[in-house]
């Protein structure tokens, strides 16, 4: 048996250890915020943002920015069909309705215009989800929510590295979303963050984000609100802290393993993979081959032929509207039809090209 390819892991070196080690020997009392406080601030220098807020999950970022957004019973919030449902799931908690619509052939992300049609007085925001470090249309996107006045949200939990025209993913909506799961390119294995520069909206997260505690509250146990409890652990921030003084080179990395498998699989025919047009830089978290149908290479075949290799390979996002849960928008063509025949390549810092070539291998075996 050949030896296994994992799809993704972690990077971690004696740096994250070293200050893990030192937060639990000594990140308590007085001390038991300063790895937290530490983070948010080198967190929101590299993004280029006001305010920053760590926290348990992306979801959990998610869940407090819409709520404090007043996001609510009868609101609509418009996102891309192709979405894991941890974009969804805060919306249906709030007791709204996510709005389902197709995406783009190129970058799978939200189609613009579709957004734009998908309006009606009860829509409250428009999420738009970088998927796998593709970049939305943002500066479209914007333009709508100006022209509605309606806010953009971004979910940037796969785009730590990506760039649109200067401006850092998450950086430029109402607010944004990070996640630190341990799969993505920068970690603490389970964490998240929220940023914005909207000082109001900091103020009332930041509140919610302590059980409701406003920070100004001089009175001990005294909540101003209902609030939440999202907290991320000292700890974890440690870790943060050290990937975040190793991001230019997770980043990098990444892009560099992103590259190798482009120069080798986007010249063949009848495949796609991630774009990475004029302006924007590509985080490429998760470096993606999407299959013309005329090929006919599906993912049954390719999961299929992944695993007879000892690869891990990750299918492509199921469409949310396809779920028991939700209500069905087969309209969504490109949504519905483009994880029948696209996967995700392993694609973890320490790879190496004699790996990459081996997964190059089944895709031209495949398609040979």
């Amino acid at each position: 048996m050949k030896p296994r390819i994992h799809y993704t892991k972690p990077s971690i070196t004696e740096l994250e250890v070293r200050y893990a080690t030192d937060a639990a020997a000594n990140g308590w009392g007085d001390k038991c915020y300063d790895y937290i406080n530490r983070f948010e601030e080198a967190f929101k220098a590299h993004l280029g943002v006001k305010y920053a807020i760590a926290t348990s999950s992306c979801t959990g970022a998610l869940h407090m920015g819409m709520a404090a957004m007043g996001i609510g019973p009868g609101d609509e919030v418009i996102m891309a069909d192709t979405n894991w449902i941890a974009t969804a799931a805060p919306i249906v908690h709030l007791g709204a309705k996510p709005v389902f619509i197709d995406i783009l052939p190129d970058s799978w992300c939200l189609d613009p215009e579709l957004v734009e049609q998908a309006i009606t007085p009860r829509t409250k925001a428009i999420v738009a989800v970088h998927l796998y470090g593709n970049l939305c249309e943002m500066d479209r996107l914007l333009e709508i929510g100006e022209k509605y006045g309606i806010s953009v949200i971004e979910d940037a939990a796969e785009a730590i590295g990506s760039v649109y025209h200067g401006k850092r993913a998450g950086s430029m909506g109402k607010f944004g979303a990070f996640s630190f799961h341990g799969t993505k390119t920068l970690t603490t294995g389970e964490g998240g963050m929220f940023v914005t520069n909207d000082p109001d909206l900091y103020e009332h997260v930041l509140t919610l984000s302590n059980h409701g505690r406003a920070r100004g509250q001089t009175k001990q146990f005294w909540p101003d609100m209902v609030g939440f409890k999202y907290k991320m652990s000292n700890i974890q921030a440690a870790i943060g802290c050290a990937q975040v003084e190793r991001i230019d080179n997770l980043t990098a990395r990444k892009h560099e393993i992103f590259s190798y498998y482009r120069e080798h699989l986007a010249v063949l025919p009848g495949l796609i993979m991630n774009p990475e047009s004029l302006g924007k830089i590509n985080g490429a978290w998760m470096p993606t081959a999407v299959f013309n149908q005329s090929v006919g290479v599906t993912s049954e075949k390719l999961q299929s032929a992944f695993k007879a290799e000892n690869i891990d390979a990750r299918v492509f996002f199921w469409p949310l509207s396809g779920m028991q849960m939700f209500e069905s928008v087969p309209i969504n063509i490109n949504a519905w039809h483009i994880p029948e025949r696209a996967i995700n390549l392993p694609s973890y810092h320490d790879i190496t090209e004699i790996e990459q070539d081996r997964v190059i291998k089944v895709i031209k075996n495949l398609l040979s």
